[in-house]
């Protein structure tokens, strides 16, 4: 599994950047992955849920930024996947419900994307 650090999203060119969300984002369907083999309720549900909410803030706040330069429907709209995602992911945290199978396809909707 490729491992990638946060830090390294900010410090590359868009190109570069992207590469590393890809990364990054595929870091975050394979440990889903594990979790829904795994159960829920699972340790690997738990480091799953928390990975793709540490990416998913640093992604919004990237979003919010005033030198984002996507266009404004579509910063909006993924900021709207972004809190969904975190707000679902709380779910399967709290053990509320939420669905990891769902922020999973989401995930891999959107990595696809940065093609």
């Amino acid at each position: 599994m490729i491992q990638v650090s946060y830090a390294e999203i900010e410090s590359d060119s868009l190109v570069g950047s992207r590469e590393r969300e890809h990364q990054l984002l595929d870091q975050s369907i394979a440990m889903m992955d594990k979790a829904l083999a795994e159960g829920p309720r699972s340790l690997a549900a738990v480091e799953a849920m928390h990975f793709t909410v540490r990416i998913w803030t640093h992604l919004l706040q990237d979003l919010a930024g005033t030198d984002n330069e996507l266009p404004d429907d579509l910063r909006a709209s993924l900021i709207s996947i972004g809190i969904w995602i975190l707000k679902e992911a709380e779910s399967v945290r709290q053990g509320e419900g939420g669905s990891v199978e769902q922020i999973r396809d989401i995930t891999m909707i959107l990595r696809d994307g940065l093609q």
